[in-house]
């Protein structure tokens, strides 16, 4: 008999002896600490909550104080209980949260997923995958709440950090590559991925986390659902998670349209939906769609939403009351209790639930993993500028002073789902319990030091010769006017070959933080007294670097235009701060590209390469009245230690079907003093269309390493089904017509053009085509 086939035979065997309790409890989750006393498992709890089984447990890595081990450990007690203590044995999924790691104690921490993306190197997001893949599958968890694939075009939002940039193309391959390291070949062996937040999240009004998103139809399926249909399709992935926010008046997590029609209906998706913490009861107490809870659980139920998170607020008592009054039906509520003990079947649960407790610690912080996490940071590094190549810096230099807020800071080089984050937000919600109705946990310790670390001066100070004297000042917060530590840091830079000044964020979910979720911003520039610090600094005349430390892009339009070298290390994780001495002394040389528009300002805002022919500027004079229409910086930027050149473009066929496929080549040669890596970057624009096309898109990239003197081939093929649009009957389709492509090393820097013709007699009708295939051949 077929696996699935199988699988669906065992699922019906289980319902048929279901109770309505059984099967409610099948729809519903836990935290972890509610079944632990202080920080041991509790069989007395357990019974209290788990007599009838449970869909999910929350968290039990990621909200409380436990080591891998003691994890492991506790996630074997939980369903040890439920396949003794409970009639039908059915065990129940482990979920944690995995943005840029297993969100654990002592789980390696990457950089922040906008690290991730400026890689451009879908390898690398997939090798990431497989590092939190192991340790959370050692330590009893089995889904991962990731990847995020919100397209955000604006930096206000605080969760900008937690996404892969701007463009859809991107986000689509990086999401595809983490989805197939997170689940691998077979779910018995991985972790069910989780796409969020199904969709148009990251786009909401004024930049606010929850706020409504006003999105064209259009535009809704060209550039936020693209993401999500590439990993339904090519990844297969597991789980989707739909967002806090509505569409049209209408909440995504009662999003029939969104979560039936076109999720299952259109795409083929077999998974679990599962909610975002507390926003099924927010249809009730938040967007006031329902009237009461039974009315809430009746419009999730009614579109899908599988399993509620992280606490079942209403799928318990308040399902079960709709069920009574009619309001859901049983056949309902089967359908997805069906579609949950399927992906326990998948994930290989029913045939055994437990891992090795004191093996789980092998997987954790090993050389391998740490070697994996100074590659992420050091990739993930944009040099942004580098006037009169004052980087990098050399190892001898007499006197350097290092200054600003991030500087002397393990806290600050992490993203806000990384582990002390999260604990910090417990103890938050602890202390306000009126904001989330949930359980809070009884024994919780704020943890910084969660993985070995070191700050970027202590990276410094290791990195430069014994004979350099390295002299360090803070000179403000992250927040506030305190100004008394300016003075310090100016002194410090006047006698110094070079100043390095470190600033940027804080990220989090408290209120001291400064990006990350719920951490929005009305203006984009640094806070505090940051500014005021570089610009006394770079009065003194000492050569200034900026090392930005931060979760979103910034405005900072005065650096850009009088510090000569600025790094984007955004929140490079826990070889963080080795990275970035290893860029600044020139030990590694940098190659991160933007994959998110940096704007001179907030009133640009949204800001981002792909507009239509009429966007980006102001018609008919170009610019607005007070400043330029440019970016500050475009999608794609990034500078080297060495510099690239690019010819010999070639293009075939110059005539292709609708179907067919083209060719796009081009030779990089590497024509700089230094070996390094060029992110070559492939962009089409369609000439004329029957709607309006963006002036640029991106349709592939390929990150190559070339020595001095060292040329590649770079291939990129490209099926011509991935230049259709939605026309306007809303059908995807290829337009004849002509198509201009576009090879360089960012949006705004195109250095070699060529064109191609679609044949035919009118538009065809097709399925789409997610990902250009491309090689990097040496060149004799």
């Amino acid at each position: 008999m077929h696996e699935e086939q199988h699988i669906a035979k065992q699922v019906d065997e289980l319902i048929a002896q279901m109770t309505l309790d059984e099967k409610l409890a099948q729809l519903g989750s836990i935290w972890s600490y509610e079944v632990l006393e202080g920080q041991a498992f509790s069989p007395k709890k357990a019974e209290a909550l788990l007599h009838h089984g449970i869909g999910q447990i929350t968290r039990i890595g990621g909200a409380t104080n436990l080591d891998a081990r003691e994890t492991a450990r506790v996630a074997n007690q939980i369903q040890e209980f439920l396949l003794t203590k409970t009639r039908l044995r059915i065990p129940a999924i482990v979920h944690e949260e995995s943005c840029s790691g297993y969100m654990a104690k002592g789980a390696t921490c990457f950089p922040q997923t906008i690290g991730i993306a400026s890689s451009f190197d879908t390898e690398l997001a997939m090798r990431i995958g497989e590092v939190i893949r192991d340790q959370m599958r050692a330590a009893g968890a089995q889904q991962a709440l990731a990847p995020l694939l919100d397209v955000t075009r604006d930096p206000r939002w605080g969760r900008v950090e937690e996404t892969f940039g701007e463009d859809p193309y991107l986000v689509s391959q990086m999401g595809i590559a983490y989805v197939r390291g997170l689940q691998g070949d077979d779910l018995c062996r991985g972790v069910a991925a989780t796409g969020k937040h199904f969709v148009g999240y990251g786009a909401s009004e004024g930049g606010m986390n929850w706020a409504p998103a006003h999105i064209p139809p259009r535009e809704l399926r060209e550039v936020y659902l693209h993401p999500f249909e590439a990993v339904v399709k090519e990844a297969k992935i597991a789980s989707i998670m739909p967002g806090y926010h509505e569409l049209d008046g209408i909440p995504c997590h009662s999003s029939r349209e969104l979560l039936h029609d076109i999720l299952r209906r259109e795409w083929g998706f077999d998974g679990i939906v599962v909610s975002d913490y507390f926003a099924i009861a927010n249809l009730f107490e938040y967007h006031r769609v329902a009237s009461t809870r039974e009315e809430a659980a009746r419009y999730a139920v009614a579109c899908g939403v599988d399993v509620e998170l992280p606490s079942r607020d209403i799928y318990h008592d308040a399902l079960r009351r709709a069920l009574e009054q009619g309001l859901v039906s049983l056949e309902d509520v089967e359908r997805l209790v069906r579609r949950v003990l399927t992906m326990k079947f998948r994930l290989g649960l029913f045939d055994n639930p437990f891992v090795d407790p004191d093996a789980a610690l092998a997987v954790f912080d090993t050389p391998a993993q740490r070697a994996l996490a100074r590659e992420a940071a050091q990739k993930s590094i944009v040099l942004l500028k580098n006037d009169g190549d004052l980087l990098p810096l050399s190892k001898s230099l007499r006197r350097i002073a290092v200054l600003g807020p991030n500087a002397d800071t393990i806290r600050n080089l992490v993203g806000d789902y990384a582990y002390p984050c999260h604990i910090e937000t417990l103890l938050e919600m602890k202390d306000d319990a009126n904001v989330f109705h949930t359980a809070m946990p009884d024994d919780i310790q704020a943890v910084d030091q969660f993985v070995p670390m070191t700050t970027i001066l202590a990276a410094i100070r290791e990195k430069v010769s014994p004979q350099t004297e390295v002299v360090y000042a803070k000179g403000c917060d992250i927040l506030g006017d305190d100004d008394a530590g300016i003075p310090e840091a100016v002194a410090a830079a006047q006698g110094a070959d070079v100043a390095i000044v470190i600033v940027g964020d804080k990220a989090g979910l408290t209120d001291d933080c400064t990006t990350g979720e719920a951490r929005d911003r009305a203006t984009l520039g640094l806070l505090g007294q940051q500014e005021r610090l570089v610009r006394e600094v770079v009065a003194t005349g000492t050569p200034t670097v900026v090392v930005l430390v931060s979760g979103r892009p910034l405005a900072v339009t005065w650096i850009a235009e009088h510090v000569p070298a600025v790094l984007a290390a955004w929140l490079p994780g826990e070889e963080g701060a080795q990275a970035v001495a290893d860029v600044l002394f020139g030990d590694y040389n940098p190659a991160g590209r933007l994959p998110i528009t940096v704007p001179r300002t907030a009133g640009q805002v949204p800001v981002f390469y792909a507009h239509k022919p009429s966007g980006g500027r102001s018609h008919w004079k170009g610019a607005y009245v007070d400043t330029s229409n440019l970016p500050l910086y475009p999608f794609g930027h990034g500078l080297s230690y060495t510099r690239f050149a690019y010819r010999d473009l070639a293009v075939t066929p110059e005539t292709v079907g609708a179907t067919g496929q083209v060719e796009v080549s081009c030779v990089v040669e590497n024509v700089g003093p230094r070996a390094g890596e060029e992110v070559v970057q492939l962009y089409v624009h369609d000439v004329a269309a029957s709607v309006t096309r963006p002036v640029l898109e991106l349709r592939g990239f390929c990150r190559v390493a070339l020595a001095p003197g060292e040329a590649k081939r770079v291939t990129f093929t490209l099926d011509v089904r991935q230049l259709g649009f939605y026309d306007r009957n809303m059908r995807y389709i290829v337009e004849p017509g002509e198509v201009e492509v576009h090879i360089g090393a960012s949006s705004a820097d195109l250095r070699l053009t060529g064109r191609f013709t679609i044949r035919g007699d009118g538009p065809v009708a097709c399925d789409k085509v997610f990902t250009t295939k491309v090689k990097a051949e040496p060149v004799a």
